[in-house]
């Protein structure tokens, strides 16, 4: 299968997401923000980082970029996406995903290896985990308090929407183990349909167990496993 890497002014995990993808044997290419032609691809990453600087707020501007329109006939056409923290944040601004971003609690940026509990495994993010199984993967944002108004998580939740929530080791859903203030510690979301992915944990981050975790692993191990059928 061949991924695609969004590359937005600002973006700094772009490269994280390249050595994923390769350390898993896919291929995988850089998409310039100016870009309108996603065809090929099987999965578009949009990486995490600052783009455009987080002016206004985040993926407020990118949003606004060329590639977008293309990735949302992508997401459409029921092309895979996967975004990851910012990328998870221009997501909600480009509507793909419901709900918004807010300042963490405590209003302080957090970097630290958190457990999220899978929720879902039927999406095609998550065929190669188990349900209930708690993955440890870092987190590194300032505005990771995910909000969604009461009717719209009632529907994510009736459909299978909320994939990831923070969640002690054992896998108990605690507010003293929501590091952000999110609601109903939700860690990652996807559409309806179920090819779009939205998360704050870094997954490209815990690919090696030198590194802490290879948990991440997983979540690109579902991609693959989800196209190649």
């Amino acid at each position: 299968m061949r991924f695609g890497i969004v590359v937005f002014p600002g973006s700094n995990c772009e490269q994280d997401c390249y050595y994923a993808a390769h350390l898993i044997g896919e291929q995988v290419s850089y998409i310039w923000h100016h870009e309108t032609n996603l065809n090929g691809y099987d999965c578009i990453i949009l990486p995490g980082g600052f783009s455009y600087g987080d002016y206004l707020r985040t993926g407020a501007v990118a949003k606004f970029s060329p590639v977008m329109d293309a990735l949302v006939t992508f997401a459409e056409k029921g092309g895979l996406v996967i975004g990851i923290c910012n990328g998870f944040q221009i997501l909600l601004e480009s509507g793909l995903l419901p709900g918004a971003m807010l300042r963490n609690k405590g209003l302080k940026f957090i970097c630290k290896y958190v457990n999220v509990k899978v929720e879902n495994t039927s999406t095609p993010f998550t065929t190669k985990t188990l349900r209930g199984e708690v993955l440890r993967i870092p987190i590194a944002h300032n505005e990771g308090n995910y909000y969604a108004e009461a009717g719209v998580l009632e529907d994510m939740n009736k459909n299978g929407q909320i994939i990831l929530r923070y969640c002690d080791p054992h896998g108990d859903v605690t507010e003293e183990w929501n590091p952000n203030g999110s609601i109903e510690n939700i860690a990652g979301i996807t559409n309806k349909e179920g090819n779009v992915l939205g998360l704050m944990p870094h997954p490209e981050r815990a690919m090696e167990e030198i590194l802490g975790s290879e948990d991440g692993r997983k979540i690109f191990e579902s991609i693959v496993s989800a196209t190649s059928k």
